[in-house]
């Protein structure tokens, strides 16, 4: 037991409850969207295309991960889906028009 400085004892059982776990990670918070002045066809094109070489990226990380077979084979599936998706979005904005399904 412990005194606080108000002259109340304290069990150190409740004070060590009250301390945060040392083996959590706490997850990074999204950064906050920011409203750019114009979203021109070149803007939006530019942002696919850096998304699109971020996925490929981590599509190619994915694929070296030691971790099961089917667990990196579903991983780097839906990566490559992801990519196919980015791409259809860019032909949209090359063509004016909707693309084809993928």
């Amino acid at each position: 037991m412990w005194r606080k400085p108000g002259g109340q004892w304290q069990n150190g059982a409740k004070s060590r409850k009250a301390r945060p776990m040392s083996n959590v990670v706490p997850f990074r918070r999204p950064a906050p969207v920011t409203v750019r002045p114009r979203c021109d066809v070149v803007s939006v094109a530019d942002d696919l295309f850096v998304a699109l070489d971020g996925l490929q990226d981590l599509a190619e990380r994915a694929a070296l991960m030691n971790r099961p077979a089917s667990e990196v084979d579903a991983m780097v599936q839906g990566l490559l889906e992801a990519v196919g998706a980015v791409e259809r979005a860019l032909d949209c904005l090359g063509e004016g028009s909707e693309a084809a399904p993928g």
